[in-house]
């Protein structure tokens, strides 16, 4: 049986967006990111991160350098009990990019991508997963995936109504706590 999963975007959700951010020192936890996560965790939901990272296209940082940082950030979920089950990253861009990393890719967001490529190695049912993101084109790739639900973070009121088809606003990262209970039916299982 397909599993329901919890997708996360990185920067604005699980850390502050102070921009390319790569470096464990730099790193700042948003508020509320380990009760989400631990709360997906024990309704058995998948957890995966789909991030842009276009600062490795344009030759701010490696990929070894994103991966490093990954490891890391993992390993402070699994210090606080919770668990971060895949990260998925795209570092292309269409026009900023340098070298092979120039081109409007599939994995892109808002382009579907990576939700689609978790989906078949992870066995997701996105009709029954959740989405949180801190930027429209996170929702616009929810959507064209077919994710149930998905959630604009949008701590700063720059969107006060959103339009678009199974997506809300929220302003904190717990009030997407309630709509997890509500993602799936794989209580019980493992």
């Amino acid at each position: 049986m397909s599993k329901s999963a919890l997708f996360l975007d990185r920067d604005g959700v699980i850390n502050l967006d102070f921009g390319y951010v790569h470096k464990a020192s730099d790193f700042v936890f948003c508020d509320g990111i380990f009760d989400l996560v631990r709360t997906a965790n024990q309704n058995h939901l998948t957890v995966i991160v789909v991030t842009n990272q276009s600062g490795i296209g344009r030759g701010y940082f490696s990929e070894e350098t994103f991966h490093e940082l990954t490891e890391w950030m993992r390993g402070q979920f699994a210090n606080m009990n919770t668990r971060i089950d895949h990260v998925y990253f795209s570092p292309y861009h269409p026009t900023e990019a340098i070298g092979a990393y120039r081109k409007d890719d599939f994995s892109r967001k808002p382009n579907p991508g990576m939700l689609l490529q978790a989906m078949a190695e992870h066995d997701i049912d996105l009709s029954r997963s959740l989405l949180v993101g801190d930027k429209i084109t996170d929702v616009q790739a929810g959507i064209a995936a077919g994710v149930e639900l998905n959630l604009l973070l949008d701590k700063q009121g720059l969107y006060e109504s959103i339009q678009m088809p199974n997506a809300h606003r929220i302003t904190r990262l717990i009030d997407a706590i309630p709509f997890l209970t509500g993602i799936g039916n794989d209580k019980g299982k493992s």
